[in-house]
């Protein structure tokens, strides 16, 4: 493999370098699969065997839109786009599905066809052969892909290396139906394209799937997260965090924000500086621009311990509220201030906001509330 990333001239290890050898092997092999398997199925009559070869054909676009979607998504950023393009890898990835989705359904249109007006066959032994070769080397290819994808936190070349993977379902489907016309005379070789186009259009629709999710924002952070909660909260002067909010602008261009609860007491320049250093450790260690928001907290005051208390309460006591945050006690203007950390499985928010400020109503009647009810962003 090494020789293979010195002859692309690609930096082993690096995202980049995955991306650009996994890509190129994908391409250069499943071309001459697809060559091969065409004329094979050309010579034999065989819908099964050239759908199959189609298939290798759309995988090796795939893999060339790969590459451009790689080569377009590390342009420097400009003055339109300040963020970068990283977020065009998934619209390659978008534009991969579709192929795929176009792929599938017109081979199924063509297999239907093929039911009604059956072609003669003529397979051989030696075909066949050739066949079974490739569909080791699509089970081998798809395993090493997929896994390279993974470590690049490429949403396309997953979609490439799960393509090759499918493939080696889709050739057993073939070499299936082709054995049963040269042993049995029986000739299902409609229908096998016909479950070979449904592979591919279950394929086109997870890539479709995963794509729309990536580009709607789904939550798939929650391990950085995690990570980043861990650094904050070690630092000496973070009471707790909380409220973490991560962008991706690509695979490995993230911003993120998160609000912090500090001692009342502590000093501007205090606060800056501890916040100076986790934002430049956290930017070299993880590549993410952080910003934080800030929540001064008395401790040391005896009504806000004992309303501290009294939330925990009424929080432990409810099903669906996670935790809460951000309390604070203003007795110039008579107001409370504090958020409520709900799950996603909370259909009734207003309930619940009626609910608290009843319960705070009873025991703080000199104070108002100002209620925010959150959910987990990451």
């Amino acid at each position: 493999m090494g020789l293979i990333y010195k002859i692309l001239r690609q930096q082993p290890g690096s995202r980049e370098g995955i991306i650009v050898t996994a890509s190129s092997l994908n391409l250069i092999i499943n071309m001459i699969v697809a060559i091969m398997k065409i004329v094979l199925g050309l010579l034999s009559s065989s819908i099964a065997i050239i759908s199959d070869g189609v298939h290798n054909a759309t995988d090796a676009a795939s893999s060339l839109l790969t590459l451009v979607g790689l080569k377009l998504s590390t342009k420097k950023p400009t003055k339109k786009y300040p963020y970068g393009f990283g977020r065009i890898e998934y619209l390659t990835s978008l534009v991969i599905s579709v192929l795929i989705l176009m792929t599938g359904f017109e081979l199924l249109t063509n297999s239907v066809k093929l039911i009604f007006e059956p072609a003669e066959l003529d397979i051989s032994f030696v075909s066949l052969a050739l066949i079974a070769i490739a569909a080791v080397q699509e089970l081998i290819l798809g395993h090493y892909t997929v896994k390279a994808g993974k470590k690049a936190d490429s949403p396309s070349l997953v979609a490439v290396g799960t393509e090759s993977r499918n493939d080696f379902l889709i050739s057993s489907v073939t070499i299936i139906s082709s054995l049963l016309f040269i042993f049995f005379g029986i000739q299902v070789d409609a229908w096998a394209g016909i479950i070979t186009s449904l592979f591919i259009l279950k394929a086109g629709l997870e890539v479709l799937g995963d794509t729309v999710a990536r580009i709607l924002g789904k939550s798939d952070h929650k391990e950085m997260a995690d990570m980043l909660y861990k650094e904050i909260r070690e630092n000496p002067i973070v009471l707790n965090a909380a409220d973490m909010m991560i962008h991706n602008y690509g695979p490995d261009a993230h911003t993120a924000s998160v609000n912090i609860e500090v001692d009342h007491k502590l000093t501007v320049e205090e606060v800056y500086a501890a916040i100076h250093e986790l934002q430049l450790k956290i930017m070299h260690e993880h590549d993410v621009t952080m910003v934080f928001g800030i929540y001064a907290v008395d401790n040391d005051n005896a009504e806000a311990a004992e309303m501290r208390a009294r939330i925990a309460s009424f929080v432990a006591a409810q099903a669906h509220v996670l935790s809460y945050h951000a309390l604070f006690i203003n007795p110039r203007e008579g107001r409370v201030y504090c958020d409520l950390i709900v799950d996603y499985d909370l259909d009734d928010w207003e309930a619940l906001r009626g609910e608290f400020t009843d319960y705070m109503a009873k025991l703080y009647p000199h104070y108002g509330l100002e209620l925010v009810i959150e959910t987990e962003y990451v």
